[in-house]
């Protein structure tokens, strides 16, 4: 009976830890679990999927639409254990239209990363809500 007992405790930490993994692509292909973000401001809006691929980066594809007048970009910003790193403009549409978002990124355990939705192509300082781009929800294939 005591046998069974750290066989099924690690049995079942190692189900936790398959299950909470993100999603890898080694190949290059799309991965079979993925995690969708979104953000937008005004009369932009970004969404996509985000993923893991081998060696640990972290990818993130999607679109930026804008409906409206002027210019809107999609911007990140990572931290690496606690210290922030540089903010950094990934894509920008001007006008109506929509353009293609995608992003890597070096990611270890200890990465965190945002991402937003700024009117204009130059700073920060008229966006949406930050979004959290680095939570892992537990997914079941």
């Amino acid at each position: 009976m005591h046998a069974r007992v750290p066989v099924s405790a690690a049995a079942a930490v190692g189900a936790l830890l398959t299950l909470g993994t993100p999603a890898t692509a080694a190949d290059g292909t799309q991965p079979s679990r993925t995690v969708a973000w979104s953000a937008g401001h005004q009369s932009a809006t970004a969404a996509g999927e985000r993923w893991i691929e081998q060696p640990r980066y972290l990818v993130i594809s999607g679109k930026l639409s804008n409906t409206g007048t002027g210019c809107y970009a999609v911007w990140t910003r990572f931290y690496n254990d606690f210290v922030p790193g540089p903010l950094r403009k990934q894509a920008e549409v001007c006008g109506p239209g929509t353009v293609d978002v995608t992003a890597r990124q070096a990611y270890q355990l200890t990465t965190t990363g945002q991402l937003t939705v700024c009117k204009g192509t130059e700073d920060t300082k008229d966006c949406g809500p930050w979004q959290n781009i680095t939570s892992w929800p537990v997914n079941r294939d």
